[in-house]
């Protein structure tokens, strides 16, 4: 196998949207017709099939979408051996409509909404918000970017995430403890205007802000993030800030099921004792590298839950000060063919300030690409925790998205299948 056709699978693996984008093109075709602009329009509240003659050959809308599922295996959850079925792990599950229309002059308008749902009971996930992944809509320019306002990602999903193993091949389960971080892009920001610049140069860079939303507090509830990306040749990198008020209620609360007065960071012991802080900051860089059929990923982040009791009702254990994490990862992708991918990862997290954890995890896992669109993936996890958590009890092992071990460890193994569409 040449070191080109290697090149040419890594660069699919790390941006499946290029998968699937013939298919997408024959798609949008069929969605130009008056009908389905019509019933995207209903949906998306853009005339983008009103017009006739010309304009409607000029506007697009294309329906997306991944369904994964697996079956899980977990050798303690909360106190026994659990097996069961599982939605959206290497990718979640979702389907969308992202359309455009020309303007003229190089300015396009645009527009994204997307639905969040699991594969294993039909319902919606992120709350029940019908649009819970996505909904934007702006303008893009070639030459001036992109300028976009609704739900949307914060910078570092966009710059750090590609990075990590959890979003690659290990599989949801593959992410950070209680994606403390948000690089398994669990969490968006609301009410949230996006710039995003060009690429010049291999480099592009964003800058977002999202409005509280509270009348006379301006700044409660906000969320501001930047980030820069650079792409040349083998080296992809990426570093992003992000910095949230009352992370309870903004950040870890924003789908519409989310309490408005109690704790919405109960899921994960990593983080639930700081449910109380009046701010959250997140600093992280990464990258990877490309030799021949190697892809080798490095990650560092560093998340900081300050003002704990500015929230006085949600601090039973009357916390001051902040807490702290570091984390960092190393990953390795590796096609043996080019439909045989090998995967490995170790995950370091060291808790400090208000209490001292520390969590350690190692990933392994091979995909079998059946198609562009098709793979099937079987990954196992090892988790063990030491310290004290922010429960202010014994540290126990905690995967991401499983239930918390009665014990330090905590043994994953999960199979399945994910299909793009």
């Amino acid at each position: 196998m040449t070191p080109s056709r290697y090149l040419r699978h890594a660069r699919d693996a790390r941006h499946p949207q290029s998968l699937r984008t013939r298919a997408r093109r024959r798609l949008a075709l069929s969605l130009r017709s008056p009908l389905a602009s019509g019933l995207a329009a209903g949906v998306a509240g853009l005339a983008l099939g009103a017009a006739a003659g010309p304009a409607q050959a000029q506007s697009s809308v294309t329906l997306y979408g991944t369904i994964d599922t697996a079956i899980v295996y977990a050798n303690n959850a909360g106190g026994k051996r659990q097996f069961e079925m599982n939605s959206s792990n290497v990718l979640g599950n979702r389907w969308g409509l992202r359309g455009s229309e020309d303007l003229g002059n190089g300015l396009r308008a645009v527009f994204d909404l997307e639905n969040g749902y699991s594969s294993t009971t039909g319902g919606f996930q992120q709350g029940g918000d019908l649009f819970g992944r996505q909904a934007w809509v702006g303008l893009a320019s070639q030459r001036a970017g992109t300028l976009t306002a609704g739900r949307q990602y914060d910078a570092v999903v966009d710059f750090i995430g590609p990075f990590i193993a959890g979003t690659q091949w290990a599989t949801y389960l593959g992410g950070h403890p209680g994606d403390l971080d948000n690089t398994n892009n669990d969490y968006r920001s609301n009410n949230s205007v996006k710039y995003t610049t060009p690429t010049y140069g291999g480099l592009r860079a964003s800058g977002l802000y999202s409005f509280g939303g509270t009348p006379g507090q301006f700044g409660r509830n906000s969320i501001w993030s930047l980030g820069v990306g650079y792409t040349g040749g083998p080296i992809v990198l990426g570093a992003a800030y992000v910095h949230v008020k009352d992370p309870n209620f903004s950040y870890f609360g924003n789908n519409s099921s989310s309490s408005a007065t109690g704790s919405n960071m109960a899921a994960s012991r990593v983080y639930s004792g700081y449910a109380s802080a009046g701010d959250e900051q997140i600093v992280a860089v990464g990258g990877t590298y490309t030799a021949g059929p190697a892809i080798i990923g490095a990650v560092y982040t560093n998340t900081r839950f300050g003002e704990l009791g500015a929230h006085a009702s949600l601090d039973p254990l009357g916390y001051r000060g902040s807490a702290s994490f570091h984390n960092a990862e190393l990953n390795l992708r590796y096609y043996l063919t080019p439909v045989w991918l090998l995967g490995a990862a170790y995950d370091y997290t060291r808790g400090y300030g208000v209490n001292h954890v520390t969590y350690q995890q190692g990933d392994l896992g091979i995909t079998y690409i059946l198609s562009k669109r098709t793979q099937l993936y079987l990954v196992g996890l090892y988790q063990h925790a030491s310290g004290t958590d922010s429960s202010g009890q014994a540290a126990v092992a905690n995967i991401n998205g499983l239930s918390a071990s009665s014990t330090p460890n905590q043994v994953s193994v999960l199979a399945g299948i994910t299909h793009r569409f």
